[in-house]
């Protein structure tokens, strides 16, 4: 069997191959300087809580943000429990029946979101400099 895999294979094919899994990291790369590159310019991280596309609350996550725990009702007989401990945010509890947001645990950097579709609850991460600053139309 290896004999004739040997016989299949060429150098070429084996340096085309290293090539190709070496280029298939150039996007994570990329897209990692990139971020490291669009850190807070001194501007605060806020959490953006809107219901409905509606915004219901807004919250700075710093280092000295008290930890808080509130509590929303989208909808009768809807809930989300949303903590904010310091600099990240999360959905505790909801009454969701597949417990997305819950899953998602906690987010703190810009760009980052929680969303509960059920209740129509969103999450929102924004601070510093966003990705779409650089967009010119």
């Amino acid at each position: 069997m290896w004999t004739a895999l040997k016989q299949q294979i060429r150098p070429t094919d084996i340096i085309i191959i290293v090539i190709l899994i070496i280029l298939s990291f150039v996007p994570f790369f990329v897209f990692t300087s990139y971020h490291a590159g669009t850190q807070n310019d001194g501007e605060p991280t806020i959490a953006i809580v809107s219901i409905n596309g509606e915004v219901v609350d807004e919250f700075v996550l710093a280092e000295d943000t008290p930890h808080q725990e509130i509590t929303y009702y989208p909808n009768d007989g809807q809930y989300n429990i949303i903590e904010i401990d310091g600099p990240r945010i999360r959905v505790k509890e909801d009454n969701s029946p597949d417990q997305i947001a819950v899953q998602t645990s906690w987010i703190s950097r810009p760009g980052q979101t929680s969303i509960c579709l059920p209740h129509r609850l969103m999450i929102e991460i924004k601070g510093g400099q966003s990705f779409d600053d650089d967009v010119i139309y």
